[in-house]
């Protein structure tokens, strides 16, 4: 008896593991099971659906599940910005800028323009950090002041600048550097 049951248990367990992997569809109909960066790039666009209308200031950790999905583990810099409406709701996610391992440029009349052109209320700044630490550098404490005084000559605000490094997303705004 004892015998039966580790053997049916064997067998639930591979019927499981076949059953769990995720397919997709190819061009000519037919089933495959989906690679890693199509499983990752369908979760990406599941959090991006969740996040465009949602309210920022009462969802920080979908915006934040997103950012890790997006930028976590990226080999390089990317600096994007998150554009919001007069009631802080997600407008559109934009990756303004793409850099090095270690640095990006990032222009100030640039991320004005964008906000101007998708009559941006409020931005949220992002950028990760390939290096894995997520403490702002004098320069990216900067180029916050730099773009929120841009910003503010247009009447658009920024609320917040996000360091995503791995799995870790850390917020200016909660260490008073905003």
């Amino acid at each position: 008896m004892q015998h039966d049951l580790f053997s049916s248990l064997d067998s639930f367990q591979a019927h499981s593991v076949a059953a769990s992997a995720l397919l997709v569809r190819d061009v000519a109909g037919q089933y495959r099971p989906a690679a890693a960066d199509e499983v990752l790039l369908a979760a990406q666009r599941l959090l991006a659906s969740q996040v465009r209308g949602s309210d920022v200031m009462s969802s920080p950790a979908m915006v934040k599940d997103f950012l890790r999905a997006r930028l976590g583990n990226l080999p390089h810099e990317v600096f994007a910005v998150v554009h919001l409406d007069a009631q802080n709701r997600v407008v559109d996610y934009v990756e303004m800028f793409r850099g090095t391992v270690s640095q990006t440029s990032v222009y100030p009349r640039e991320v004005v323009r964008d906000a101007l052109l998708r009559n941006s209320c409020a931005l949220v700044l992002v950028h990760n950090h390939p290096s894995g630490a997520t403490d702002p550098s004098r320069a990216d404490e900067y180029l916050t002041q730099t773009l929120k005084q841009a910003a503010a000559l247009v009447d658009v605000r920024v609320l917040d600048h996000f360091i995503v490094a791995g799995i870790s997303v850390q917020s200016m705004a909660e260490r008073g550097l905003v």
